[in-house]
């Protein structure tokens, strides 16, 4: 079965993190040791400390720094000169699930609905450039693309996507067009920047999103927003294999019941409170 991480580039390797404006506001230390952490995550299972500097673009010093902090705070475990996650890494990724508002009421909802339609349901959030699913509720149907909780896809190739990046503001979706690269995965894939640009304004103004061969030549997905106060905050989506049946089925099986799945998380969302799980 694929994964996203056998096939999609290493894009953060390296990568500088942008500063803010103001020099005082920007701790470079906290920014290479979270840059050293992600490194470990991505490439894991275990990795040296010349693996993470080849990563990060950090020297071996600084790396080593970073890796024996880590290490001291509980983040990190070591052996034999490789460096591997804890389990205290999920503690930061469970408060920011716990900490979204809809966090008690969106899994019975999406189990129902994946039971209905025999499809993976999932709820996204715009990281960057891409997509994170945050929520997963499996369907009966085997897929070749079936992403786990916190798997990363780019944005421009998902429904989901279309919905999240139609809630930016002008500049940030100014802003994300100069920095995407479109790569092409299929035939299908959107290579032209106009061309994501409509569609994302499309997904806007209607209020859904369906994309097919985008990631896989057999996978299609359809989305719809998840509303906080009005503002759009996640996507509910549903990826099922495509057919020649995949258009009907997708605009007049799914969507309907995305719109109302979505609606009753949204509204019940609303005055739900925020906690950690099993708090």
């Amino acid at each position: 079965m694929a994964t996203l991480h056998d096939t999609r580039p290493d894009r953060r390797a390296a990568r500088p993190r942008r500063a803010p404006g103001r020099k005082d506001a920007y701790l470079l230390s906290l920014a290479k040791g979270l840059d050293v952490l992600e490194a470990v995550g991505r490439q894991g299972p275990a990795l040296t400390i010349s693996g993470v500097a080849a990563a990060t673009g950090l020297d071996r010093a600084g790396a080593r720094r970073a890796l024996l902090t880590l290490e001291h705070l509980g983040y990190l475990a070591s052996s034999d000169g490789k460096f591997r996650l804890t389990s205290r890494v999920l503690s930061l990724g469970y408060r920011y699930l716990g900490a979204l508002p809809f966090w008690r009421v969106a899994q019975p909802v999406m189990e129902q609905l994946a039971a209905e339609l025999a499809e993976t349901v999932s709820i996204t959030v715009l990281d960057r450039n891409d997509v994170v699913f945050v929520w997963r509720a499996p369907g009966r149907r085997l897929l070749s693309f079936d992403p786990h909780v916190g798997s990363q896809l780019p944005a421009y190739l998902s429904s989901a996507g279309h919905i999240l990046l139609s809630a930016l503001d002008a500049g940030a979706f100014r802003r994300y067009l100069q920095s995407v690269v479109l790569r092409r995965f299929t035939r299908q894939t959107v290579a032209s920047k106009p061309e994501l640009a409509r569609r994302v304004r499309t997904a806007g103004q209607q209020g859904w999103s369906y994309v097919r061969q985008q990631y896989e030549d057999n996978f299609f997905g359809i989305a719809v927003p998840i509303r906080q106060d009005g503002h759009i905050v996640a996507a509910l989506h549903v990826g099922s294999l495509f057919d020649r049946d995949a258009d009907r089925r997708a605009v007049e099986d799914i969507l309907p019941r995305l719109r109302v799945a979505a609606l009753k998380i949204s509204t019940l969302g609303q005055g739900a409170p925020q906690a950690a799980p099993g708090g």
